[in-house]
């Protein structure tokens, strides 16, 4: 039976619990080459725990689930800079810049037993426990950690809906596994609505939690199990601010209980002295207990930890064989750790039996597919999507099945806008549910209703509640008197009304399109010529007035930006933006100033997504992702040259803080696998590809149909930074871009690099890549 104290009382270290456990073989293939712990310093906002590609589950270590004042810092459970952990939970987003979840927390413990989390700053005040890095092994698929204060090593890994677990106990302490169904990560009094937690007649725990995060009303349920017979378990209900008048069930103590409800459910789960380690595999569902136990009986057979662990590296083995590259060693860790982080999400979101949990919270059943969820679509819709139809085209299926079942679930009828495990949050801006569906059809995806993604694309592009969509419809804007980042919203929303023509064209139906290239062309009342910004209308039809183009910040006229960097977002029509300011020598000129202007970063202080600046440009939030490619569309594609070189110099290094922000759920790291390519999606739903500079002397894309595409670089170092030639299977490309279909044809793409620039090389009007309006120089 445990004992439960008030203070601490540290065990010892043992030796034999600091060494690791089991014959797990020595790692091969590009699963070794990945460091999961870049991105868990500063603003990166990754995790380095256990999961396999787009897996349900996501066990890793937390170091806080601080409240959410505080909870920037901490959005994906674990900063690399703290010394203590809290234990494991099942649960993350890999680098978002809001957060939630950090469900079913689970921490061993040797010896006595704390209920509370405890003080950082007064170690064995709790639960909590110190821990080193060097004794931190992290792998895809696997992490390992020796808890200083139990003297317990830890380890972790993944299937696509279990955790497993492994704990090594010092010999001759009492060995524990404590749950806490309280913290949540992004935490605050009052979110845990309901939960309970009951122990099965054969051992089983289940329980399930409902939260009202950032999405209201979330439940999740688990099932877990020990390898390890239980000697005993106490269940509490530490609830203390509001006090149950209803009747008391069996039991009256925690050790009595078979089952416990409330909001602030713990369990403690003892099993003496152990002389073997403890497995624990954990499963969970967004239905039920009953189909977490039916995902648990059907993916978690066995104790076979050492197995699993295999099961994980190879899942990520063959999802990154898909790209092998000649590089360096840190440019290989840096290149597939962001391949990596471009493959964990979306995820999966549905049970064996295929039931989900959809944005109405009802209960629905996926038919011949899988329904996928965690959807940062402001972000993701720029290039990990593309990449996803590049590199995992038969996934793209999935994805859009699952956009449209969204749609078809949604109270509102309409596409999800920021959505996880079902449910909608409302966040960020635009219906970029929009661009993904479009982009994957018009590169020739198919397996899915494109007629019922079309009537979804518009739905949602047409519902006049959302975020002043009704105003746009009218005045061909949005006023910023009647609805926030007004600015933002007008340029976001013409760029998805581009892609809606896009596939409206590619399937025939004209009218739609039509509709929809009038729209695209909103960007234009944004524009203010006077000033040469995109700015804020109201609805009389005046720009909003005062106007300071360096302003940045929530209820501006931009959504996380300012001016500076927002001037910029046409991608559909670059070739229009360059006219309307005035040409080439005007746009370049312009262009130039964003990068080399002199700016304090305090100036964004109060904005904490704007990172990794060069100038005004912030590589670490998505508004800049496609700034240096522009100058392609000008006739000038030495200087995108140049620009990448600074930007893959300056916000990508192989080590914790090397992401200059927030992975946004792995758009950073896509932006970083197409600029080392050669080639950057500029406008998804376009089939085109602006040409930057490749960063690899050679790359081979493994194709889903079985052909490669090659691209080699020579002479490729720092004294050869420009391009001088490029060839396509042998021929002259006089071109500064790709068709989609070149790549899947196979082939190689050669880049003759030299130490000045090129600056003949793309310069007429067809060797732009291609806009809306036709180029006027």
């Amino acid at each position: 039976m445990a004992k439960f104290l008030s203070r601490a009382c540290l065990p010892a270290l043992l030796a034999a619990a600091v060494s690791m456990t089991g014959h797990a073989a020595t790692p091969a293939g590009h699963a070794a080459e990945v460091d999961p712990r870049i991105g868990t310093g500063g603003d990166g906002h990754t995790f380095p725990g256990a999961t396999v590609p787009f897996g349900m589950i996501q066990l890793s270590p937390d170091t806080a689930m601080p409240d959410f004042k505080h909870a920037y810092k901490w959005a994906a459970g674990y900063q690399y800079n703290d010394s203590s952990l809290l234990g494991f939970s099942h649960t993350h987003f890999s680098g978002s810049g809001h957060s939630d979840l950090g469900d079913v927390l689970v921490m061993p413990i040797a010896g006595e037993v704390r209920l509370e989390q405890g003080d950082v700053a007064k170690p064995g005040s709790g639960y909590r426990s110190r821990f080193s890095h060097d004794s931190e092994k992290v792998e895809a698929g696997y992490y390992a950690v020796t808890l200083s204060d139990y003297g317990v090593r830890a380890e972790l890994t993944a299937g696509r809906r279990v955790g497993w677990h492994r704990y090594t106990f010092p010999v001759g302490k009492p060995a524990h596994l404590l749950l806490d169904l309280r913290p949540s990560i992004y935490d605050y009094q009052g979110k845990v609505l309901w939960s309970n937690l009951r122990v099965q007649e054969d051992g089983t725990v289940t329980g399930c939690r409902q939260t009202r995060g950032w999405a209201p009303g979330r439940e999740l349920c688990f099932a877990m199990r020990f390898s390890q017979p239980l000697q005993s378990r106490h269940l509490f209900n530490r609830e203390t601010d509001v006090p149950y008048k209803g009747f008391k069930g069996p039991g009256y103590q925690p050790e009595d209980k078979d089952a416990e409800q409330g909001r602030a459910l713990v369990g403690v789960f003892d099993f003496g002295a152990l002389k073997q380690p403890l497995g624990v595999k954990v499963s969970i569902s967004s239905v039920s207990e009953a189909n977490a136990i039916a995902n648990l009986d059907s993916e978690g057979k066995g104790w076979d930890f050492d197995a699993r662990r295999a099961e994980a590296r190879s899942a990520w083995d063959k999802v990154l064989a898909v790209i092998d590259i000649d590089a360096p060693k840190d440019q290989r860790t840096s290149f597939y750790t962001s391949l990596y982080h471009a493959m964990l999400s979306p995820t999966l979101s549905m049970d064996v039996n295929g039931d989900y949990r959809g944005p109405d919270n009802a209960v629905h059943r996926a038919e011949g597919f899988e329904f996928h969820s965690t959807w940062s679509l402001w972000d993701v819709y720029r290039a990990q999507q593309p990449l996803m139809v590049l590199l995992q085209p038969h996934r793209s299926v999935d994805f859009v099945r699952s956009l449209i079942a969204a749609r078809e679930a949604s109270p509102f009828g309409i596409l999800p806008v920021w959505a996880y495990q079902g449910l909608e949050t409302w966040c960020m801006i635009g219906y970029h549910a929009v661009p993904v569906i479009a982009d994957a059809y018009v590169k020739g995806i198919r397996g899915f209703d494109a007629d019922a993604a079309m009537k979804a694309m518009v739905a949602s592009a047409t519902y006049a509640p959302y975020g002043g969509l009704g105003e746009y419809m009218k005045l061909g804007y949005v006023p910023i008197d009647k609805e926030p980042e007004g600015a933002s919203k007008t340029l976001e929303y013409a760029y998805d009304d581009w892609s809606i023509a896009r596939m409206a064209k590619a399937m025939g139906r004209d009218d739609i399109a039509a509709t929809f290239d009038k729209r695209a062309g909103n960007w234009r009342n944004a524009y203010d010529p006077k000033t040469g910004f995109m700015r804020a209308r109201k609805t009389d039809g005046a720009f909003r007035e005062p106007f300071n183009p360096d302003t940045a910040g929530y209820g501006s006229d931009y959504t996380e930006g300012n001016a500076w960097q927002y001037s910029w977002y046409v991608p559909q029509d670059v070739a229009g933006l360059i006219t309307a300011m005035g040409g080439d020598d005007v746009f370049v000129k312009k262009l130039d100033s964003v990068f080399e202007a002199k700016v304090d970063p305090s100036h964004f202080a109060n904005v904490e997504d704007i990172t990794g600046l060069i100038g005004w440009y912030a590589h670490g939030n998505e508004p800049s992702h496609h700034l240096a490619y522009l100058y392609d569309y000008a006739g000038a594609p030495w200087q995108t040259q140049k620009r990448l070189k600074q930007i893959m110099d300056s916000q990508y290094v192989p080590r914790p803080d090397g992401l200059a922000g927030n992975d946004d759920l792995g758009q950073m790291s896509a932006w970083y696998i197409f600029t080392a390519l050669g080639f950057y999606p500029v406008a998804p739903a376009s089939d085109e590809y602006a040409i930057g500079r490749p960063f690899l002397s050679r790359a081979a894309l493994h194709l889903a149909d079985g052909k490669t595409f090659t691209i080699t670089a020579a002479p490729l170092d720092d004294a050869h930074p420009y391009i001088g030639t490029v060839t396509l299977n042998g021929k002259p490309l006089d071109r500064v871009y790709l068709h989609h279909g070149e790549i899947l044809a196979g082939g190689e793409l050669h880049f003759t690099m030299q130490a000045e620039p090129n600056r003949s090389w793309g310069q007429s009007a067809a060797a732009r890549p291609s806009a809306m309006s036709a180029y006027k120089p």
